[in-house]
């Protein structure tokens, strides 16, 4: 062998070593994925109990006593109201099934979950007080110092509503009893709980976070999640892909998976949901997937054809966003 062979000879070698041994690196990683890191599925109801219900709350939790506490409604108003507890349950009652999620969730996060609610309609008190022209803000007021608002618009026209119950039960306490905001549509920052003062303005009211530079708006933004299979799980062909979808209050229209990273989608299969205003099951069955390793993402479009971004956000000043992702194994 002259001494260009043997150069040769040996750097091909080498190469083959260095190879091996980062072939043999990979193989060992997967392994430490597939054994330690491993997630098992979310198995998630349709309503949460009121017990797994996310709870973020702005400060200590006040201890009311309803007979002591009424709800004011003031302000650009003819006629004030003064309403006790038993007056609020004898009023007729609207019941809905709304998704709530903070703004401060993660791109499949926890922070979001799903309850029937029950309690008066606001548009139905707005308009017993009579208010004048030019009131352009509704703010509330809650028992622990809370404040926010929402838009006059939105008070009148999106089944905004005071919940005194959750679920078929009297409001928990760290819920906002004995009478709380919901907001359909907007993110939790706008529904303001343990409500003591609703007050119409002829001007934009900044509440606590606003007056902190967060959104005013608060729209919530298309988003899903993969609840099956958790992350680095190793599934067969026939495997039922399983998460949700949630938009506020406009309604899924599609969810899409990749297998690819992003290159290609296909349509997953959604449940219809019972309720406008609530998040969506959607799940898809892996029919022929070949083995090796996947990167698989979702991604939902609501009914006004917002899409769900990809665009990676934190949640200041308007709300996370991004698409989400599992590692899958085939073998």
């Amino acid at each position: 062998m002259n001494f260009f062979d043997r150069r040769n000879f040996l750097r091909y070698a080498s190469l083959g070593i260095f190879a091996t041994l980062f072939t043999r690196k990979a193989e060992a990683t997967t392994f430490l994925m597939k054994k330690f890191l491993a997630l098992p599925p979310k198995e998630i109801p349709f309503i949460t109990p009121n017990e797994h219900f996310y709870v973020v709350n702005f400060g200590k939790q006040p201890q009311i006593d309803t007979a002591d506490w009424a709800l004011e409604i003031t302000g650009k108003v003819e006629r004030p109201l003064r309403l006790t507890y038993p007056e609020l349950l004898a009023r007729p009652a609207v019941e809905k099934m709304v998704t709530l999620e903070c703004i401060d969730n993660e791109v499949a996060g926890e922070l979001i979950s799903n309850a029937v609610w029950k309690g008066v309609s606001l548009k139905s008190l707005i308009e017993e007080a009579k208010p004048f022209p030019g009131v352009e803000d509704v703010a509330m007021w809650g028992a622990d110092a809370y404040s926010d608002s929402i838009s006059f618009d939105r008070a009148m026209n999106y089944d905004v509503f005071l919940a005194y119950q959750m679920n078929g039960a009297t409001l928990p306490k760290e819920h906002g009893y004995p009478l709380r905001a919901v907001v359909p549509g907007l993110y939790g920052i706008k529904n303001v709980k343990w409500l003591t003062k609703i007050e119409l303005l002829t001007e934009d009211y900044k509440g606590y976070w606003q007056q902190k530079g967060w959104t005013d708006v608060a729209t919530i933004k298309v988003t899903s999640r993969i609840d099956a299979p958790g992350a680095y799980n190793t599934v067969k062909a026939g495997y039922t892909f399983r998460g949700i979808a949630f938009t506020g209050g406009y309604g899924i229209r599609a969810v899409e998976l990749s297998f690819d990273g992003g290159t290609s989608w296909v349509p997953a299969a959604l449940e219809p949901p019972p309720s406008m205003y609530s998040w969506v099951f959607w799940k898809y069955e892996w029919k022929d997937p070949k083995p090796g390793s996947y990167q698989v993402l979702s991604k939902a479009t609501d009914k006004l054809g917002r899409t769900q971004t990809a665009f990676v956000a934190r949640a200041f000043p308007d709300g996370t966003s991004g698409l989400h992702s599992v590692v899958t194994f085939v073998d």
